[in-house]
């Protein structure tokens, strides 16, 4: 937490909201404050899709769609923006010819931020980013539990022979030892696969498996309780792939898959993680050519919201 008064975003009453800076929730940049808490990045690759293209268009869609954010957030009971000092840091540039060139890119951009002192909060992109930004994550912070939120295991080892791509990332980060095998989890995972064995891999390389077959039993809270026992205090990263939403709630991705979580269920979600110790987020696979009326967009803000709400630091008082 910065000592200085925080630069908050452009005040609602004052500028309409569809008015203002074309940055995450109006925030300031990072060139306007002498320090940052917390960066929101963009990260415009989607090279690495193997379905629907698209998602380099994401992090303008979520900023855009971020305009509608207000500054108190009334279930975490904070203020995000007053507490911690949040700039929108722009987007990395990375080459969308050259997937293991948009990889190396993708990590000296997000080094850079991060070795300022501020939590990332990555607007992608497709999935492939993860692995960059796993490898940050793991450098400054050791071994990370990994909460992954998607449709998919994203734990495949190649498509068509190629090691990098947006299904590949957490394979190759626990290859890499870059996760924590004990304390690394999906949630949502539903759809069809190419075969039992993708299972029985994907418990090797240290994720366990909350299925979107489980919520109607277990709830929301139920999804919160197996999160905390698996990751406990360790130094926690979420990656959220929006697709672990039901297409009727997200339908601007690459890989739709149907009977996903609702989006009060993901919210809630996101609000308990202000009692793990979160070093960082993404969220992913936003691909605004399929989107209409915001929806997308506007689900993928709001969850990049109740994620820095749940990054900004409490008082020991604090009952949230």
């Amino acid at each position: 937490m910065t000592t200085d008064p925080t630069v908050g975003p452009v005040d609602g009453l004052k500028v309409p909201r569809f008015n203002g800076p074309a940055t995450f929730a109006r925030l300031p940049r990072i060139d306007e404050v002498a320090k940052a808490d917390v960066a929101v990045v963009g990260v415009p690759f989607d090279s690495g899709v193997s379905y629907r293209p698209g998602a380099r268009f994401g992090p303008a869609h979520v900023r855009a769609s971020s305009k509608l954010l207000r500054s108190f957030n009334p279930v975490q009971d904070i203020e995000p923006f007053a507490v911690q000092q949040v700039v929108d840091a722009g987007d990395i540039a990375c080459n969308p010819f050259d997937i293991g060139e948009a990889i190396r890119q993708i990590d000296e951009g997000a080094r850079e931020i991060a070795t300022t002192g501020a939590k990332l909060m990555t607007i992608g992109g497709d999935h492939t980013i993860a692995l960059p930004l796993l490898r940050v994550m793991h450098e400054m912070h050791g071994p990370i539990a990994v909460v992954h939120f998607d449709a998919h295991l994203d734990t495949w080892d190649t498509y068509f022979g190629a090691p990098f791509t947006h299904g590949t990332p957490f394979r190759r980060a626990s290859e890499e030892g870059l996760i924590d095998k004990t304390g690394s989890m999906h949630v949502g995972i539903r759809g069809p696969l190419y075969s039992r064995q993708d299972l029985t891999d994907d418990q090797v390389l240290g994720f366990q498996v909350l299925g979107c077959h489980e919520m109607d039993d277990l709830g929301w809270r139920g999804v919160v309780e197996q999160v905390r026992a698996r990751v406990g205090n360790r130094p926690t990263y979420v990656s959220l792939d929006i697709d672990v939403l039901d297409p009727s709630f997200a339908p601007g991705t690459g890989t739709p898959e149907a009977g996903g979580l609702t989006s009060r269920e993901l919210l809630n979600i996101l609000r308990s993680f202000a009692d793990l110790n979160l070093v960082g987020a993404d969220i992913v696979e936003v691909a605004p050519a399929y989107d209409h009326a915001e929806i997308t967009g506007v689900a993928a803000s709001h969850a990049a919201f109740e994620l820095i709400s749940a990054m900004a630091p409490r008082s020991a008082s604090s009952d949230v």
